[in-house]
């Protein structure tokens, strides 16, 4: 087992890491921005080096610079949690050279899954079902014209090298699509470096369904259940709960085929697949290789610490675990804090915490860096937290996290904190008579509150 790793990322999934190194007795080095050197993972850390200026790209996507700091403070392992390097195959790479474990998967497979375009190829000859759309990626406007015509409208336009719902547009009419192509392709420039698009039929009004993979070096693939990630804003998730609501053979179909996409690139550590599900037919959209924003639902109906079995997969070990071991308890449900004001676009407002009070439970568990006194830079990501609840039904689950989001004071700065506290009370939620459109269709609804006037 490692002795020691370095955390490349920042925020709460450090801080997440963290502990879960100390369970383990492993030492920790935080890496950090000059702006984040009072950051709390900075401080639960052993150890900690500054490798850069505010600005990501030179510090937490500063390769070099992290690499160097590994090889100095004598990290075997580097953790890259998700976001920045987490899906970089070059930064696994360069890992791969110098001798230092990646925790993640090897380098070819981060690339192969990586380019949404390719992937889609290689999930097509294992025979997992994908949405119809382009072979491969489209060489440019005219020809992405004439296989947008064959596909049939509407058209999602996806970048190859895209995430986090950057690089996408939608176009229900050819008159439409010359401008969404071109918005979508300069997005993915801007973005990811990589103006290199694909299309897919747009799926309307499914449910987004992912599940939570874990593969070791020796040819073992399990999964721990499914998450439904369907409560999104501009293809991002806000609110993700497991089980989700589909039925058992759907279930089961979809499982077996999450295994197969796995098992067609010797898969290694912790993934997701994720598929989405229209009138009871589910496809295959893309992998992510890392671990995902949120992995806490599924450690909560498992009792399986994600985090901790990436390291040991990382470090050789074999899964402990055979599919039958994975037993599933009650439901779970996750809420993404973050630092906006939804009354005002959804606009990033960082500042100074100068209150915070975090409820508590049984079956509560608060993810997150905050601290009284603490800076939410205005550099970065604004999610500040994750709310997790657990209960022995999806009932009790909504309940608890009526309560913890009433519970929960942060102050100082703008969150959607009532925002998400609308979402779970609103009866189409509760009834599970949501997809993917719920937001879009409700928003006027879900912002009705005081809290911004």
């Amino acid at each position: 087992m490692f002795q020691k790793i370095l955390i490349a990322n920042r925020g709460e999934i450090a801080v997440r890491i963290i502990r879960t190194c100390m369970y383990m007795g492993i030492e920790t080095i935080a890496i950090y921005s000059e702006v984040d050197k009072d950051s709390l993972h900075v401080q639960l850390a052993d150890e900690a080096i500054c490798i850069g200026k505010a600005k990501s790209s030179e510090s937490y996507l500063n390769m070099e610079n992290i690499i160097t700091a590994a090889i100095n403070k004598g990290a075997e392992a580097i953790h890259p949690g998700f976001g920045f390097l987490s899906e970089n195959a070059a930064f696994a790479e360069l890992c791969e050279t110098v001798g230092i474990a990646f925790i993640g998967p090897k380098s070819k497979t981060i690339r192969q899954m990586g380019d949404k375009s390719k992937a889609r190829e290689l999930m097509i000859k294992a025979d997992v079902p994908v949405v119809p759309g382009s072979e491969g990626c489209v060489k440019d406007l005219e020809n992405a014209k004439i296989i947008a015509q064959d596909i049939g409208f509407p058209i999602l336009i996806k970048a190859s090298a895209g995430g986090g719902g950057r690089g996408m547009r939608i176009a229900y009419s050819m008159d439409e699509f010359a401008t969404a192509f071109a918005t979508a392709k300069t997005e993915a420039k801007n973005a990811f470096g990589d103006g290199t698009m694909y299309l897919e039929k747009f799926l309307e009004n499914p449910k987004h369904i992912e599940f939570q993979m874990l593969s070791d070096k020796y040819g073992n693939t399990i999964h721990l259940g499914e998450r439904d990630c369907s409560i999104q804003r501009r293809n991002q998730k806000v609110i993700e709960e497991a089980p989700s609501l589909i039925n058992q053979s759907i279930r089961e179909k979809m499982a077996q085929a999450a295994i197969k996409a796995c098992e067609s690139v010797n898969y290694e550590n912790a993934g997701t697949i994720e598929f989405l599900l229209a009138d009871d037919n589910f496809y295959f959209i893309e992998m992510n290789t890392r671990i995902q924003v949120e992995h806490p639902v599924t450690e909560m109906i498992t009792g399986i610490d994600i985090v901790k079995e990436q390291i040991k997969i990382a470090a050789g070990e074999k899964l402990k675990y055979k599919q039958k071991d994975i037993i599933f308890r009650g439901h779970s449900i996750e809420c993404r804090l973050n630092a906006e004001n939804p009354k005002h676009g959804f606009r990033p407002n960082p500042g100074e915490i100068s209150l915070l009070h975090m409820p508590s439970g049984p079956g509560i568990r608060f993810d997150s860096f905050l601290y009284t006194g603490s800076i939410i830079q205005p550099h970065y990501d604004s999610m500040i937290g994750k709310m997790i609840v657990h209960g022995e039904t999806r009932n009790e689950a909504i309940k608890k996290m009526q309560a913890a989001l009433e519970e929960l004071v942060i102050r100082g700065i703008d969150t959607n904190q009532s925002f998400l506290y609308m979402i779970i009370n609103n009866p189409k939620y509760i009834k599970g008579n949501f997809n993917t459109t719920f937001i879009e269709l409700n928003i006027e609804a879900l912002l009705e509150y005081d809290d911004y006037e």
